[in-house]
């Protein structure tokens, strides 16, 4: 099972605890799929900088070691001509953020991946484009690309 997984996903694996944050169990289950080798990570080149970005602003105290342990995570970086242009052309035609459009591009780009997102308003926005699918649905195993 491929999985490109926004930062919206990444960021409840060192979030967890917090009061109110949802759908933590469908991301620490695919985090576990990663280690057991069920899921393989595809993530776009921004993926690390964008996590540890909001590390450093929401929880400074911990994100030199969250950071660390993000980088312990297997994961392969994709990055070509080919994704940066399909997500420029999805950031247009669905009027979101090019840095949440190259994740759903890597998907996208490669065979038999799916991306999955915490961020409903996105996946409401570009979800027709295909292979995304929202983190609450989200099963280790059940996701059909």
């Amino acid at each position: 099972m491929i999985v490109v997984a926004d930062a919206s996903v990444a960021l409840k694996w060192f979030f967890r605890g917090r009061k109110g944050e949802a759908h933590t169990q469908p991301a620490l289950d695919l985090l576990r799929g990663v280690r057991d080798g069920i899921v393989t990570l595809w993530q776009p080149p921004h993926f690390v900088a964008e996590v540890a970005a909001v590390l450093a602003r929401e929880a400074p105290a911990t994100a030199r070691r969250d950071l660390d342990d993000l980088l312990q995570i297997e994961m392969q970086v994709h990055e070509t001509r080919e994704a940066y242009a399909r997500a420029v052309y999805l950031a247009t035609r669905y009027r979101q953020h090019v840095f949440d459009t190259l994740y759903h591009a890597v998907a996208l780009q490669t065979k038999g991946a799916l991306l999955v997102s915490a961020d409903d308003r996105y996946v409401r926005a570009a979800g027709t484009a295909g292979r995304v699918m929202r983190l609450a649905e989200f099963r280790v195993g059940e996701a059909k690309v």
